[in-house]
């Protein structure tokens, strides 16, 4: 019935996805959207907020609203940047740090296993098609 729906095929994909990746970050006591961007946050320290939503491809409340999670679990803190203290520079705590490279392998294992079950070319091909429509779509 929905063969041709990319609506329906794509959000039947994520809630697949979602459940993997809720798997693998659940040790760490994170949903798959805070340990993204905890990941983020780890590789890009300092990082403004607003930045920080759009390289997370999402509006700036759902951000706020994230990294709020993130900062009650000691994660990242906010400090005021010196141009404009209504933006926020976002930092890795050292908490954050202890865990980045159990965070980043247990992500690592998710994408092994994708890959090991699609084939290593489609799975690229799938988040490159996926990657390119978003572009386009946007």
């Amino acid at each position: 019935m929905f063969e041709q729906c990319l609506y329906f095929n794509t959000t039947a994909l994520a809630r697949v996805l979602e459940r993997a990746w809720s798997r693998a970050f659940k040790p760490f006591g994170l949903t798959p959207s805070q340990a993204f961007m905890l990941r983020v946050v780890l590789k890009q320290p300092g990082m403004l907020q607003s930045a920080l939503a759009r390289e997370m491809v999402i509006q700036r409340p759902t951000a706020t609203r994230v990294l709020d999670g993130l900062q009650k679990l000691g994660l990242v803190q906010r400090c005021p940047t010196a141009n404009d203290a209504r933006e926020m520079a976002i930092f890795p705590t050292a908490e954050a740090r202890a865990i980045e490279q159990a965070l980043n392998a247990a992500s690592a294992e998710v994408t092994r296993r994708l890959k090991e079950e699609l084939g290593t070319d489609d799975f690229s091909q799938v988040v490159s098609n996926v990657k390119n429509t978003r572009a386009a779509l946007s």
